[in-house]
Parts: structure tokens; C-alpha cells; sequence
């Protein structure tokens, strides 16, 4: 287990899936999106960081039948697991660092990340990320990729962060992804404060 491993693993003992700052019943504005790209049932998600998020129980309900979740907490997914009880083993799941697992080339139609890349704070890290998103994605599959935005707080889980606006993030990305839309939410946390993400839609090229 590496140091990233076991820090995420202690956060999601010490709060539970519910008591992270990012935490949402239901990942609305992500749903929303998906639902607008009218993939097919079969289309292969990945969700990168999902962990304890509820984003799969929302897909496997919209009736997509070949959905990953990749997270470095093993105690995250095992949440997820145990919240779906038998529906759990018609999911992909993946222990593992996004910025060094290896995936499969063509592996995904569409990737979706709330609130990952934003703790890349070497450019290195960030960098091997997309290299991994590029990869992985089949040639015009979708990626969704949402962080703090520039207002947003700048330490999360005891960890530095970076913010972007909808150019920055894209810029992260370059030209082998053509932005399609951007949006902003402001989401609140389990105890009432509020953060800003800015949400970036891209197609792979």
C-alpha cells in the first residue's frame, strides 16, 4: 500500500461516504450530461475516482451495463460494493492510481472524473493522467472532467489542490481534446459551506 493509498483510505474511515467534502447523493450535473450524449446501453464508462460515489448505482439504474470504477481507496470501492449488494459484480472494479494503472488502449467510450485531477499538483502527475485518459479512450469518446474552480478552496482532505476556470482545465488537456462545453456548479458540503467546480466536456479528437 502506498502513502496516497493509506491517506485515502484513513479519510474515508475517519468520515464514512458520506461525511467527504464532495459527497452528493446523486451526481446530478454529471447525469445530465451523460443523458445529453445519448450513448448506447452497452457504451464502456469509467468512472476515475469514484470510490464511494453513487454515480454507478445512477448508471446501472439508466440501464448502462459495462461501467468501471477506478479509485485508489480500496475502503471507498468497498463501500460502493456493499451499497449494491448483488448488483456489484456486473461492475468493473479497479484498486488502483489513475495517473500509473494500466488500462487497456481503447478501453472506454467515456471517462468521467469529479474531483481527481484537481489534487494533481505536479505538472508530471498531471501529464501522465491525460497521457492514460488519451489512451484509453476510444477516438471520439467523451470525457468529463470537473474541479475546484478558481474560487474554490484551495486544500481538500488535508491536501493542496488546483483550480482552474473551463480554459485552464481544457489547456490541461490540449488539442487531442476539443472542448464541447463547460459549466460551473456550486455545490455544498455535508456541513453547509459551498465550492465551486468548474465542469470541462471534452471529445477526444
Amino acid at each position: 500500500m502506498t502513502e496516497s493509498d493509506e491517506h485515502w483510505n484513513q479519510v474515508y474511515d475517519r468520515k464514512g461516504p458520506t461525511g467527504v467534502s464532495w459527497f452528493q447523493p446523486h451526481l446530478g450535473l454529471s447525469l445530465a450530461i451523460i443523458r445529453q450524449l445519448g450513448l448506447p446501453k452497452r457504451a464502456r464508462i469509467i468512472d476515475v475516482g469514484g470510490g464511494a460515489s453513487t454515480l454507478v448505482d445512477d448508471l446501472l439504474d439508466e440501464g448502462f451495463t459495462d461501467v468501471t470504477v477506478l479509485d485508489l481507496s480500496e475502503r471507498a470501492l468497498a463501500e460502493s460494493r456493499a451499497r449494491l449488494g448483488g448488483r456489484a459484480s456486473s461492475v468493473h472494479w479497479i484498486v488502483g492510481d489513475v495517473t500509473t494503472v494500466e488500462l487497456d488502449a481503447g478501453s472506454y467510450e467515456l471517462w468521467h472524473d469529479r474531483a481527481v485531477f484537481h489534487f494533481l499538483t505536479e505538472a508530471a502527475a498531471r501529464a501522465k493522467y491525460v497521457h492514460n485518459a488519451l489512451r484509453a479512450l476510444v477516438p471520439g469518446g467523451h470525457i468529463i472532467v470537473a474541479t475546484f474552480a478558481l474560487e474554490g478552496p484551495e486544500r481538500c482532505s488535508g491536501l493542496e489542490v488546483v483550480r482552474y476556470d473551463a480554459d485552464g482545465l481544457h489547456a490541461e488537456f490540449g488539442a487531442p481534446f476539443e472542448k464541447i462545453r463547460s459549466l460551473t456548479e456550486s455545490h455544498q458540503t455535508p456541513w453547509g459551506s459551498e465550492q465551486e467546480f468548474v465542469y470541462c466536456y471534452c471529445r477526444r479528437v
